[in-house]
C-alpha cells in the first residue's frame, strides 16, 4: 500500500483540482494536488513538498478532511486529504496538464480519478448542508 497526500485548496466558494499528465497512470484524470509520502516525512511535509514541486506554492496544513482506501489494477493507495490554503505564491503548471478552480456544482463536468470518488461526494454533501444551514451564499 502506497501512502499519499492531497489538498482541498479552497478559494471562496472553488476548489482547486489539477489534470494528471499524459505521461502517468490514470492520465488526464483529474486530482487534487498531492503525492507519495517519502520516507521519514509527515504527512503535512509530504504535502508542503508536492504542492512546491508540482505548483510552485507554499501551503499552510490545515487538519484532515477525510481519508480513503482505493485498490487500482496496479497499485493501492492509502489517501489522506488535508484541508489547506496557499501562504505563498501562484499555483503553476510545473507536472500537471491542467489547473481548475471549480464549484461543487461542476464536479459532474470533470472525470476523476477513482480514488476522489468518496471524497468528492462528501464535499458536495457538506457544501449542501451548509447552504441548506445559510452558513454559504
Amino acid at each position: 500500500m502506497i501512502e499519499v497526500v492531497a489538498a482541498l485548496i479552497w478559494d471562496k466558494d472553488k476548489f482547486m483540482i489539477c489534470q494528471r499528465p499524459m505521461t502517468k497512470a490514470r492520465a488526464l484524470l483529474w486530482e487534487f494536488v498531492g503525492g507519495k509520502i517519502e520516507p521519514g516525512e509527515t504527512k503535512e511535509q509530504a504535502l508542503i513538498r508536492e504542492c512546491q514541486e508540482e505548483l510552485a506554492i507554499t501551503l499552510s496544513v490545515g487538519s484532515e478532511f477525510m481519508a480513503v482506501t482505493h485498490e487500482y489494477p496496479d497499485i493501492t493507495v492509502h489517501l489522506t486529504l488535508f484541508n489547506a490554503t496557499i501562504f505563498e505564491g501562484v499555483p503553476q503548471k510545473l507536472e500537471h496538464n491542467d489547473i481548475r478552480w471549480i464549484t461543487v456544482e461542476e464536479i459532474p463536468n470533470y472525470e476523476f480519478c477513482p480514488a476522489d470518488e468518496g471524497i468528492l461526494q462528501r464535499i458536495s454533501s457538506r457544501r449542501k448542508g451548509m447552504q441548506r444551514e445559510g452558513a454559504v451564499s
